[in-house]
């Protein structure tokens, strides 16, 4: 499978280096999307309510400096790769005892840049091998990475390159594409319904026929019950599972 193109931060209190650093880093194609801060602070904000690829952060800005903001972003269970964007080559000793990925000098040419994002994604290949096993999967909030099980899981949405898990207590958005979630959990009873959603049979209370002959599924009961589409495709395989589902059962 291909992976997923990347989600970047890029940090400079200059709007013209903030401007020129995101520019250069969309102009890549191994990158989806580009958030911007032009300060510390702000870009804290952003990665404790966001799951992001890596950081290209600038060094010197007022306040919260780069290697200040790289030391806290250490302190989180996932730190995100970091690299530095500068213009004074004196903090390197500084910036790779915080375990940043890379160093650039501005101004920053595209080569070099480009093997910087490659040190983000082979940072990012790193930490997804090291999941601890099939049943979970790793989900982020706040800064602090939790395993999920993936019995908890009741059905997965489609977010582009990302998918969004629902679980009966809250939603989790992980940078893993729906087609690879439906060929990695295909045995744990997930089975495609739609383009855009993925279901575990064990959750499903309900398979409708809508007027015009089209099908619906119903996720769990009572207040915390949703009802999502299925697709012609596949609902015939939905309801074959279904059904033999409810024979096994009836069997054991």
């Amino acid at each position: 499978m291909t992976a997923p193109p990347l989600r970047l931060l890029a940090v400079d209190d200059e709007p013209p280096a903030l401007d020129e650093l995101a520019y250069l880093l969309r102009a890549d194609p191994r990158v989806g999307e580009v958030l911007t801060a032009g300060d510390a602070l702000t870009a804290l904000k952003v990665l404790e309510g966001d799951t992001l690829d890596g950081v290209f952060l600038d060094i010197r800005m007022p306040g919260l400096t780069g290697l200040e903001l790289a030391r806290v972003l250490g302190r989180f269970a996932a730190p995100p790769p970091v690299v530095f964007v500068t213009a004074y080559d004196d903090a390197a000793v500084d910036a790779f005892s915080l375990r940043a990925v890379d160093y650039l000098l501005k101004p920053v040419r595209q080569e070099r840049l480009a093997e910087a994002i490659g040190r983000v994604v082979d940072a990012r290949s790193a930490a997804e091998e090291a999941a601890p096993d099939a049943g979970t999967i790793a989900v982020e909030l706040g800064g602090v990475t939790r395993f999920l099980q993936v019995a908890d899981v009741r059905y997965v949405e489609a977010h582009g390159d990302y998918a969004r898990l629902h679980t009966t207590s809250g939603s989790h958005l992980v940078r893993v594409p729906l087609g690879t979630l439906e060929e990695r959990w295909a045995a744990a009873g997930f089975v495609r319904v739609h383009r855009s959603y993925l279901v575990a049979t064990g959750f499903v209370t309900e398979l409708r026929v809508e007027p015009g002959g089209g099908h619906s599924v119903r996720i769990g009961s009572g207040t915390d019950a949703v009802l999502l589409p299925v697709s012609r495709r596949h609902g015939r395989d939905l309801k074959d599972r279904l059904v033999g589902r409810a024979r096994r059962e009836v069997d054991g």
